[in-house]
């Protein structure tokens, strides 16, 4: 289980998340949710440690992140996959290279195993032989597969995903959305998505936090979201570019 406790965080006196605490499950998608510039992706990394809260603490399993000295902090990242936005890829390195890149920092493995691995997760995303392709060879979904397979490639516990279907086209979309449940559920991983994409969460949103200007107002599942009675949260879900965007999944 990952948790957070009163987490607040501003830059230059302004508040940008404000004393957010909940759960999030192992083995489900949690979804954070809320429109652009809310604090979806603050929060994301001060839960990451990509950013240090002013106020409050993030646990991992128990285990006080926040607080934690260098060793501690250094074993928890050892479990955490990352998804970037934009997939992030190093444009130097081709597939097998870039999926390869956190055994080599991490693991402690044979050329052999490593290569291994690298193939069993490039074949879980449904890209077998694109190995020696660069990153400018293959399209936006192929490069976020290629994403995804670098995320588990170190087996971890946690997976965050930061806009996951950022500039992709809404079929794709589904793919991506459907293959991270699938990878959730398979492996027993804390995933956590942040979208603001209402397709992703009636798709793969198992248990999802709303936050509005930088503060929690909603936690539930997908199938309590159309009927929350939160003001906020119905303006979202049922915004005409939202709806527009449900109709397409359908």
């Amino acid at each position: 289980m990952l948790k957070v406790n009163n987490i607040s965080k501003s830059f230059g006196g302004r508040t940008v998340i404000e004393d957010i605490s909940g759960e999030f499950d192992k083995g489900k998608t949690n979804l954070i949710i809320g429109s652009s510039g809310t604090g979806k992706s603050v929060l994301l990394k001060c839960i990451v440690g990509l950013i240090t809260p002013d106020e409050g603490n993030v646990y991992y399993d128990l285990r006080n992140f926040t607080d934690a000295d260098k060793e501690m902090k250094a074993e928890i990242r050892r479990e955490i996959g990352m998804l970037f936005q934009g997939g992030a890829l190093f444009d130097s390195k081709n597939v097998e290279q870039n999926v390869m890149f956190p055994l080599e920092i991490l693991a402690k493995m044979s050329p052999d195993e490593k290569l291994d691995r690298v193939n069993f997760c490039l074949k879980r995303v449904g890209l077998e032989n694109v190995n020696k392709k660069m990153p400018s060879e293959i399209s936006g979904g192929m490069k976020k597969r290629v994403g995804i397979a670098r995320a588990i490639v170190n087996n971890p516990n946690y997976l965050f995903c930061d806009e996951p279907n950022s500039g992709l086209d809404p079929q794709t979309s589904i793919v991506i959305d459907d293959l991270i449940g699938e990878i959730t559920h398979e492996f027993d991983i804390t995933t956590i998505v942040v979208t603001h994409d209402m397709n992703s969460v009636m798709g793969i949103g198992e248990k999802i936090m709303f936050l509005f200007k930088g503060r929690k107002l909603w936690e539930g599942s997908s199938a309590d979201i159309t009927h929350s009675n939160v003001t906020e949260l119905d303006d979202f879900v049922f915004s005409n570019k939202v709806m527009q965007g449900l109709r397409k999944r359908t």
